[in-house]
């Protein structure tokens, strides 16, 4: 019976998402991939040519957006001292981490392919970019109070998975912002 939907390489993506978050990435094979959607092991392969090729894809849509905010910020630098600008970007990280939750997810419990898969440079890199250019400084203290204000956000979105996001998403943009106020120690 041929299939109804023609977005295979999307199919998969989204399968491979779901059986990676319950099973982990090393534990789930491509043919139980290809199995989930109804398709040939070989048809997975015309799509991916391996395991690394699907979570590359899988990743470069976050990487893209974090990208994106890290190139628009650059282009019109966020001052610091003005809280409402700086909650505008903390709201835009945490919208980024929400559309992309499943994926931080499936990163966080598989250290190992973040170390294959050479995902940890590039996470880290617009990552840094984005702290650097929000807080404007290079000061060691600025850096770290922009870590700990974005990496509380991302960590929010999945640490409070069953709970109404919404209740935790107000809260946990205040603190981020109190977090990046100029001064504070």
């Amino acid at each position: 019976m041929p299939r109804a939907t023609v977005d295979t390489r999307a199919e998969i993506r989204a399968a491979a998402l779901e059986l990676f978050a319950e099973r982990g990435v090393e534990a789930t094979s491509l043919r139980e991939i290809a199995e989930r959607i109804g398709i040939t092991k070989a048809a997975l392969y015309y799509h991916y040519a391996s395991k690394d090729a699907l979570v590359g894809e899988l990743v470069d849509p976050m990487f893209a957006e974090l990208r994106e905010l890290g190139d628009e910020l650059e282009g019109r630098p966020v001052d610091a001292g003005d809280e409402a600008a700086v909650r505008a970007v903390v709201e835009r990280f945490w919208e980024l981490c929400l559309r992309n939750r499943e994926v931080v997810r499936v990163l966080i419990h598989n250290p190992a392919l973040i170390a294959r898969a050479e995902i940890a440079p590039r996470m880290l890199h617009w990552r840094e970019r984005v702290d650097a250019v929000l807080v404007g400084s290079d000061d060691p203290a600025d850096r770290v109070r922009a870590v700990v204000a974005l990496g509380g956000v991302q960590d929010t979105v999945i640490v409070f998975e069953g709970d109404d996001l919404a209740a935790v998403r107000g809260p946990a943009i205040d603190a981020a912002v109190r977090a990046l106020q100029p001064g504070r120690p």
